[in-house]
């Protein structure tokens, strides 16, 4: 719940100040709403005063958290709480941004090594420690309830750009899609009004990965990589869409029985596990060797993923020879 809805839900007209016992529990419950913290704000609209705040705080009940933010029974904030903070206390029209905002979604996964908060430009804002402040003209739209934080697609995006690797950026791409926070589609369309990114090139592939397997599989080189590393050219090598459209590029070299599989972006949702280990364990059973490289490992660390393709094809042909 945000600040203004909590205060909207509680407000009563002309409540008296409270005293000594009776406001702490209220205070505990507010603060139980924003996992230990309340804003001074909420609080005053409950009849607990400035002096109030003080008096509690002097006696070790309660903690200053910041200007506006007070932690009710502990100084020590969780995750939670760290992120009620962030919002209140780098300025107005502050929200949660990037993976924070991610997280607070419900992502996991990954853990946010700052809070990344964004605020108009034109808003006054202060420093806060363990916060990241961004301040675009435009910030993106609020969306939901809870606390404030920016839509899960632009969360992403953000999140990728932001990151940082290329490693860290692609896992923060596919992460939202394979928890079904978003779908491939609206990230796409998403990214396509994105007209300034410091990671265009790299974003345009990865999301090309997790978006349209057959498209971002097919301008891959897969035979060019392969001569890198001293490899022949494969004997077979082509994109195909099965019955339930599963995409994958099949690679195989005849003469030692070596299947590569390259996994799309789409491979880790849903039942594509259970189907690609049918399909594996067919192939193996049928005599060949194989191995599995998902598309987005192939584009972030191709030579180390061609390399164990290289070892396996030798000790296969020194087994034939």
């Amino acid at each position: 719940m945000t600040e203004q809805s909590t205060v909207a839900k509680h407000l009563v007209v002309g409540r008296p100040k409270l005293y000594g016992a009776d406001r702490r529990p209220i205070a505990r419950d507010l603060a139980a709403e924003h996992d230990g913290v309340v804003h001074r704000l909420i609080l005053a609209q409950h009849g607990i005063d400035r002096h109030s705040i003080r008096t509690e705080i002097d006696a070790g009940r309660w903690f200053r958290a910041g200007r506006h933010t007070v932690a009710i029974g502990s100084p020590e904030l969780s995750a939670i709480a760290k992120r009620w903070q962030a919002v209140w206390e780098s300025g107005s029209g502050a929200r949660l941004d990037g993976s924070s905002s991610l997280v607070a979604g419900g992502m996991t996964g990954f853990t946010p090594p700052v809070i990344d908060v964004s605020l108009p430009a034109r808003n006054r804002h202060h420093v806060v420690e363990g916060v990241r402040l961004h301040r675009p003209q435009h910030p993106s739209a609020v969306v939901g309830a809870g606390i404030p934080r920016v839509s899960t697609e632009v969360g992403t995006l953000h999140a990728a750009a932001w990151a940082v690797s290329d490693r860290q950026a692609a896992l923060l791409i596919c992460l939202p899609v394979q928890q079904r926070m978003t779908t491939a589609a609206r990230l796409g369309l998403a990214w396509r009004g994105v007209t300034r990114s410091p990671r265009r090139a790299f974003l345009d592939a990865v999301i090309a990965d997790v978006t349209d397997g057959a498209h971002s599989l097919g301008e891959l080189d897969f035979t060019r990589m392969a001569r890198e590393v001293g490899l022949p050219a494969p004997t077979r090598q082509a994109v195909h869409t099965g019955p339930n459209g599963r995409v994958y590029l099949d690679v195989r070299w005849d003469e030692v029985g070596l299947v590569v599989e390259i996994d799309g972006g789409h491979h880790a949702l849903a039942l594509h596990p259970i189907d690609d280990a049918l399909r594996q364990n067919e192939r193996v059973l049928a005599g060949d060797k194989m191995l599995r490289i998902p598309v987005i490992g192939l584009r972030l660390t191709p030579r180390e993923f061609l390399i164990q393709v290289r070892r396996l094809y030798d000790a296969l042909f020194a087994a034939r020879s």
